[in-house]
């Protein structure tokens, strides 16, 4: 095990172990949760590299990677399409709703997903799913639903965190490294 998950609860082991699907909502867990408008109406957001480049090791390996945001946001759903997400879904709030029929489609249990959440609209996802997370600067409320807190606030790399934990627990992510490192 990689030096940065050493001491990492096997509880969340074996409950990172078991994804096939990672979901995240975006505003405060892939952005810092500031939205910026200029005089025009133009939606500004600042994303992490870092949260992105996770994704393509992700896919390759198997795990299925999507997002439900309960706003509509033009800027949102074009990084999604950059980062080749296997779904996205805007503007939508039950959820728990969206993703109940995404997992028909899918044949994957609760037991199954992965589900980053921040604020109030998240909770009954992060009550459902089989390995719930949160970011470091969420609300208490929120940190004491979920199975794992992120060491990053929201829009730091969360996502990155998550990933590289789904990858590990797999016993994946040092061939990832590997390929990159070209050994």
């Amino acid at each position: 095990m990689l030096e940065y998950f050493t001491g990492l609860n096997p509880e969340i082991k074996e409950k990172a172990e078991k994804i096939k699907l990672l979901v995240t909502d975006v505003d405060g867990v892939l952005t810092d949760s500031g939205i910026i408008y200029d005089n025009s109406g133009m939606e500004y957001k600042r994303f992490n590299a870092k949260d992105g480049f996770v994704v393509h090791p992700l896919k390759k390996n198997g795990i299925l990677v999507g997002a439900i945001s309960g706003r509509k946001s033009k800027v949102v759903e074009d990084r999604f399409e950059e980062l080749k997400f296997d779904f996205h879904y805007h503007g939508i709030w039950d959820k728990d709703k969206k993703l109940r029929e995404i997992l028909e489609v899918l044949e994957i249990s609760y037991d199954e997903v992965a589900y980053i959440g921040d604020d109030l609209i998240d909770l009954p996802l992060l009550k459902k799913v089989g390995f719930s997370i949160c970011p470091a600067d969420t609300f208490d409320y929120v940190k004491n639903e979920v199975d794992f807190v992120s060491s990053k606030q929201g829009g730091h790399g969360v996502f990155r965190e998550v990933g590289d934990l789904i990858l590990e627990s797999k016993g994946l992510l040092q061939m990832v490294i590997d390929k990159y490192a070209d050994k």
